[in-house]
């Protein structure tokens, strides 16, 4: 079974409405987690310090959703080979 990879990441968002960031430099990576139940409780923890600014936004990104294990790799996966 294939990993299931879930990233946490936020930072200022440039309108609370929207997903743009205000500084991308400065986005906070929180950390990768190996399944959801560890990246929604770093989740958590981030939204709640951050709970008092509006334009503050952290999310959950699903990266085992990005590959599909059953294609064939790129050009660029297969450099190291």
């Amino acid at each position: 079974m294939a990993q299931r990879l879930h990233l946490v990441f936020g930072g200022e968002l440039v309108d609370p409405s929207k997903t743009e960031f205000r500084e991308v430099d400065d986005i906070h990576i929180v950390g990768l987690y190996p399944d959801y139940a560890s990246a929604y409780d770093a989740w958590k923890s981030e939204a709640q310090r951050t709970v008092d600014d509006a334009h503050s936004r952290y999310f959950i990104a699903h990266i085992h959703r990005l590959r599909d294990e059953e294609a064939e790799a790129s050009p660029t996966e297969e450099l190291g080979s």
